[in-house]
């Protein structure tokens, strides 16, 4: 089952709010001995996560099929780019990083216990059997905590800073409806001020395909972070007025940008022209991985009031640890 975006959470009677996790998504079956995982594209993960797949498989009950996150915290926070790394075509480097690193696995819906189908019952009944499934779990099984009050969804969202990606809503009564989009998801919209460190042109060399962002560490090194390229038409060409006049050395004195993003819209061009540090952007962006945006931003405005050295990386918002979390949940 997926999630439909929407810009605000519903505030009538009869539904379930959950933290939305920035994982992969995972159903898992044990039948058995046979354990498999399956991400929301139908491809197997258990290769991946030996240690999540070997935990299941040492549970007392013999057969379920359970709906949730792979998450793996790192320093802190989770990180999806250690997921990223798991990704691996070699058995050594992902047995050695399930060890160094062990992966999690957050859950949110109970669809088989047993003989029990509970796929066709309503969301009140998968959860209650869900609750009665995690008792006797490892802690390196985890189960999203949840609210009926959406002032408490809201209250995670403005307690958490930004860093909570969003929440998930669900109705309490309906049924598991795979291949669908029948919950919602309301993401944080999280923005950070930029220095724009170059831009590409499109195929033409005429019209501005996207501008370069930069962040600047604690040592003073100007990192590219990622592109925005979310401008009409008639932006491109007066884009090319204003950048122009501002080509100079690259400003990019730690990393520097590469080819073309796979994020970049089709006809951009993967040379990149260099600006001097003096145009600051604002952008919205969803995720950071590796302390790089993980998609291409959104255009917000330009801030000729900032200095491009407040254009930093403390800004952006890591994402809490499901504990963080749950600490919140129960002060709301």
């Amino acid at each position: 089952m997926e999630a439909r975006l929407i810009d605000h959470l519903p505030d009538d009677d009869g539904w379930q709010f959950e933290p939305k996790w920035d994982g992969f998504r995972c159903l898992a079956f044990r039948d058995g001995d046979e354990v498999a995982l399956m991400s929301k594209s139908g491809k197997p993960l258990e290769r991946y996560f030996p240690e999540v797949a070997g935990m299941l498989r040492g549970l007392k009950e013999q057969r379920f099929v359970v709906d949730g996150e792979i998450v793996l915290p790192i320093g802190g926070e989770l990180s999806f780019s250690a997921l990223q790394a798991r990704l691996h075509p070699a058995a050594s480097r992902i047995a050695k990083l399930s060890q160094e690193t062990p992966a999690q696995l957050m859950l949110f819906d109970c669809l088989q216990v047993g003989a029990k189908v509970l796929i066709d019952s309503p969301l009140d009944a998968r959860r209650a059997a869900l609750d009665a499934f995690a008792q006797a779990l490892p802690e390196s099984v985890l189960v999203s905590p949840f609210t009926y009050r959406v002032e408490d969804a809201r209250a995670w969202l403005e307690q958490t800073g930004g860093a909570l990606d969003g929440v998930v809503a669900k109705r309490r009564d309906e049924p598991y409806r795979p291949g669908e989009r029948a919950m919602f998801k309301h993401k944080v919209e999280r923005t950070a001020d930029c220095v724009v460190g170059g831009f590409r042109y499109d195929k033409s060399g005429t019209k501005v395909a996207s501008i370069l962002l930069g962040l600047y560490d604690e040592a003073g090194l100007l990192h590219h972070v990622g592109f925005t390229s979310s401008f009409s038409e008639a932006e491109r060409e007066d884009l090319s007025k204003l950048l122009e006049p501002l080509k100079g050395k690259s400003a990019f004195t730690g990393s520097s940008p590469g080819g073309a993003s796979r994020w970049a819209k089709p006809g951009a061009s993967s040379e990149w022209v260099a600006l001097k540090p003096s145009l600051i952007a604002e952008v919205a962006y969803d995720q950071v991985t590796g302390e790089r945006f993980r998609h291409g931003t959104t255009f917000k405005r330009w801030r000729p009031d900032k200095k491009a050295s407040q254009c930093t990386f403390d800004q952006l918002s890591a994402e809490l640890r499901p504990e963080q979390l749950e600490a919140i949940l129960k002060r709301a």
